[in-house]
């Protein structure tokens, strides 16, 4: 018995030659198929509501367009698909397809703020926005400069505040936590995650007007006070889980190598987890950059700059948006424009900010490889 293979027989003279097929790439759709019917597909949807919206006078609904586009897509290349490779791969692109409708749905409303908020904003997202203020101003011009440097220096106080309480309650739950104080600890901080806003601005107002006697107190640092009851819930529970994620070998190494625990956390455990860390931190910057409740209590709101965190009244972007829309004068399109434009900022500010926290977490998390 013969276990060597029979070469395939030449075709003899005269006979037709029939071609090989490579069942590789038999039955399967272009490379880039999938985007260009995706592609095609948003760009008849759009189509389509870029007509009725013309039609009819109204504005395009770019969300609408969007999962319109996406259903479309879910059936042609379903259809596509069943034609040309058969079944199951059908079948296993139209899952594929239902999955990014998900994940569509779920960005529409994003999608949706960030188009009307940049459409809105531009016509007043210009020099003099970002170089006045509001003071005498009462018609068309000034600015948000006053509102920007308070949102920075109320955030950055907050942020001053309640990451070192947030990072070291962690460690402490983390590293050293035993027994009912580390449950009880665990328990408020699940509360506090659920305190709203307003409460903690009159938690914030309450406790700075019986320290300084001054029941009508307005200030900047008692705003950061405020936020920062809000931020130190979410850097304890983001930086607690992140912590979590820290093999214990790397501990069990740096002890066996002599090194105490202190040092173990400074310079192991930190660094390891410090992606993850400053991820949390913007988290928390973001959760707090937009309030506006304990703001309107506790800083009040003024059309003045005011350099000083501790004396005065001090205006933020949230409170300027809210002002500029909800207290508009003769020329209403000038306030409502110079609402939409401090609303822009303030999403671009969190943006700038998530930048930021991405390249110093990526410069400097733990290297590895050779």
């Amino acid at each position: 018995m013969s276990l060597t293979a029979t070469p395939p027989k030449a075709p003899a003279d005269g006979e037709p030659s029939t071609a090989i097929a490579n069942s590789l790439t038999a039955g399967k759709l272009p490379r880039f198929s999938s985007l260009w019917v995706l592609a095609g597909c948003l760009a008849a949807a759009s189509a389509l509501f870029g007509i009725l919206a013309a039609a009819d006078g109204s504005e395009f609904n770019i969300a609408a367009a969007v999962f319109v586009g996406v259903i479309l897509y879910a059936v042609v290349i379903w259809v596509l698909s069943r034609i040309v490779e058969g079944g199951r791969r059908a079948a296993d692109r139209l899952v594929t397809a239902l999955v990014s409708i998900a994940f569509t749905i779920a960005l529409l409303p994003l999608i949706s703020v960030a188009f009307t908020t940049i459409v809105n904003g531009l016509p007043r997202f210009d020099l003099l926005f970002f170089t006045n203020s509001m003071r005498n101003v009462v018609g068309e011009g000034g600015g948000a400069l006053h509102a920007i440097i308070g949102t920075l220096m109320i955030t950055g106080m907050a942020a001053l505040i309640s990451v070192p309480v947030g990072l070291l309650t962690a460690v402490y739950l983390v590293e050293y936590g035993r027994g009912r104080l580390k449950h009880g600890i665990t328990f408020f901080v699940d509360v506090m995650t659920g305190i709203p806003s307003i409460v903690a601005g009159l938690f914030a107002f309450a406790l700075f007007a019986l320290v300084t006697g001054d029941p009508g107190i307005r200030s900047g640092f008692a705003a950061s006070v405020s936020l920062a009851v809000l931020m130190i819930p979410v850097v304890v529970r983001s930086c607690e889980e992140m912590l979590k994620l820290v093999p214990n070998e790397l501990r069990e190494a740096s002890y066996a190598l002599g090194v105490p625990k202190w040092l173990t956390i400074v310079k192991v455990v930190l660094p390891t987890s410090i992606a993850g860390i400053v991820t949390g931190i913007m988290l928390s910057i973001a959760r707090v950059i937009g309030e506006t409740a304990p703001l309107l209590i506790v800083a009040g709101f003024t059309t003045s700059m005011n350099y000083n965190l501790f004396a005065e009244r001090m205006m933020t972007l949230p409170v300027f948006v809210y002002t500029q829309y909800m207290n508009q004068g003769a020329d209403t399109q000038a306030y409502v424009d110079r609402a939409w434009a401090g609303a822009l900022t303030l999403i671009l500010i969190v943006a700038l900010l998530n930048i930021v926290a991405r390249v110093v977490a990526k410069v400097f998390s733990p290297k590895f490889g050779r």
